[in-house]
């Protein structure tokens, strides 16, 4: 018998609150759009990238602290716990590999 449920993922239990993160990240950056359409000052434009920037920072450390509390302590119980932490080691390495 296959059930067709969404698995449980590290951030299931704050899902509404991350898709409200998401969706005011999308409305910056709209909101940048904007202000290069209406020609504003560079360090203005830059501000509000560096704000986007943090927020996404903080959607992501919140998934990894997720993964961790969820998945990697599931891999771990499962005996998968190298593979895990492989994977989340180049996760947090691509997070830090900006600019």
């Amino acid at each position: 018998m296959t059930t067709d449920a969404s698995p449980t993922r590290g951030y299931t239990a704050t899902k509404d609150q991350l898709l409200t993160r998401l969706r005011r990240v999308e409305g910056q950056v709209r909101g940048i759009g904007r202000m290069v359409e209406e020609d504003r000052y560079c360090i203005d434009v830059l501000t509000q990238i560096s704000a986007i920037q943090a927020a996404l920072d903080k959607v992501a450390l919140g998934l990894l602290d997720g993964h961790v509390r969820h998945c990697v302590t599931e891999a771990t119980q499962e005996g998968r716990a190298d593979e895990m932490t492989s994977e989340l080691m180049a996760s947090v390495g691509r997070l830090m590999r900006r600019g």
